[in-house]
């Protein structure tokens, strides 16, 4: 995780001279300066720091289908009852929750004959458990079943769990980056006056392109790939400062 910080520290003319002779060997933007408030001096360093968490997809959604043609549609319904019972007892015994599971059913006559299609969606939090469910049904049901290619993407907890962690990540940095800072003024880091989230992006992460090739040149097939977002924050941090050599009443 990489972050940058800028920081602007308000100290007392001495500590400023001292600061001033040290290297700015971690590339810290400080400028000391006196602010006076009526009958006191104000001291206290501001820090902008920034962090970036990112964050594999936590869900994947897999379409099941079947179908069947028949000449009543009793018989029909049936073919697709069977197919579609087992594949739902399969995924109830590899764990996954009814609520994670929807069936769809399309009944239509075309000439002398009934169609029936339907559909099985289910939503995986377990991506190995996920491919295990898929080879059972490739087995046991073979060309009579169509697996689709997973669909993975991010929960809503998850990508406000990513947002929690980066603004966290940022300050966390600064409060690091603001005790270095106060250690070489000669000061000692007081609590927080101000923390503000200044800014916050989201992108996502493009797979890319496989440039593989089999024989005569032509490409080799891909593997469904787990997307990631990344998220950044920027914060602003203020704290006060205080002499070491100030005694506690």
């Amino acid at each position: 995780m990489e972050s940058q910080t800028r920081v602007f520290a308000a100290v007392l003319p001495a500590a400023a001279r001292e600061f001033a002779g040290h290297d700015n060997e971690q590339g810290l933007d400080v400028r000391a300066v006196n602010r006076h408030s009526p009958g006191n001096r104000l001291r206290e360093v501001q820090v902008t720091g920034t962090a970036e968490v990112c964050c594999p997809a936590d869900r994947a959604s897999l379409r099941v289908s079947v179908g069947s043609s028949k000449e009543s549609v009793n018989d029909v319904t049936n073919s697709v009852s069977r197919r579609l019972e087992y594949i739902l007892q399969a995924v109830r015994q590899h764990g996954v929750s009814d609520r994670d599971t929807s069936v769809r059913r399309f009944l239509h006559r075309e000439a002398d004959q009934y169609h029936m299609d339907a559909e099985v969606v289910v939503t995986f939090s377990d991506f190995e458990n996920m491919e295990r469910v898929c080879r059972v049904l490739l087995e046991k049901l073979d060309k009579s079943v169509c697996v689709g290619t997973p669909h993975f993407y991010h929960s809503a907890e998850c990508l406000s769990q990513m947002r929690r962690r980066a603004c966290v990540s940022a300050v966390e940095n600064a409060q690091q980056k603001a005790s270095e800072v106060s250690q070489l003024l000669g000061q000692t880091l007081g609590s927080p006056l101000l923390v503000r989230e200044e800014e916050t992006r989201e992108w996502r992460n493009e797979d890319e392109e496989d440039e593989g090739r089999g024989q005569g040149g032509a490409p080799l097939p891909q593997l469904p790939c787990t997307p990631t977002i990344t998220a950044s924050s920027r914060v602003s941090v203020s704290f006060s400062l205080r002499d070491k050599s100030r005694k506690k009443l």
